[in-house]
């Protein structure tokens, strides 16, 4: 089984206030895109930037997560804090994946415009930040997941497969 973190980036959700619908929200895009046998590390936790980038560090260093896919905390509000923390413990940033999710989201809503998300290298993990509501994650997940096989395959990391009626990903022909 291949770990793919999972991280909900959320104060209310982590103190029980309401029902995190953004992690499983990913797990059913997972679910629908991947062939490859996966599980999800989960993590729900508040928006604190130091909780934020521990997770990413305990994902990635420890738990040996190929794929760390976070939702929350992508927006301008004062307490969104993910980009920030996701750069923090980055050793390299991978922008075109939240200038793709931008653009797709941005055909459906045109509130699109004000997230942040990203993506970062650390070490053998990609980690993709993503927006919180389910739909905006399949919209963003669909738009870049074509790349992010290839893209583990670059930096070391498991080998994931998708589902070709799902997601064709890309890989330059041997």
């Amino acid at each position: 089984m291949i770990p793919i973190g999972v991280v909900t980036v959320s104060d209310r959700a982590s103190a029980g206030v309401y029902e995190d619908k953004g992690g499983p929200g990913i797990e059913a895009a997972l679910a629908a895109i991947l062939a490859s046998p996966w599980s999800a590390v989960r993590r729900v936790i508040p928006d604190e930037q130091a909780v934020i980038e521990a997770t990413l560090i305990e994902l990635a260093d420890v738990e040996r997560c190929s794929l760390i896919l976070t939702t929350g905390g992508t927006g301008p509000a004062p307490r969104d804090v993910t980009p920030e923390a996701t750069e923090a413990v980055a050793s390299r940033l991978m922008p075109g994946f939240g200038e793709l999710m931008r653009a797709r989201s941005l055909l459906e809503v045109p509130t699109a415009i004000l997230s942040r998300q990203t993506a970062a290298l650390r070490g053998r993990s990609l980690i993709v930040n993503l927006p919180g509501k389910p739909s905006a994650i399949r919209t963003c997940l669909d738009a870049v997941f074509p790349a992010i096989p290839y893209c583990l395959d670059l930096i070391g990391g498991d080998r994931l497969e998708t589902d070709p009626e799902v997601c064709k990903a890309f890989r330059p022909k041997a």
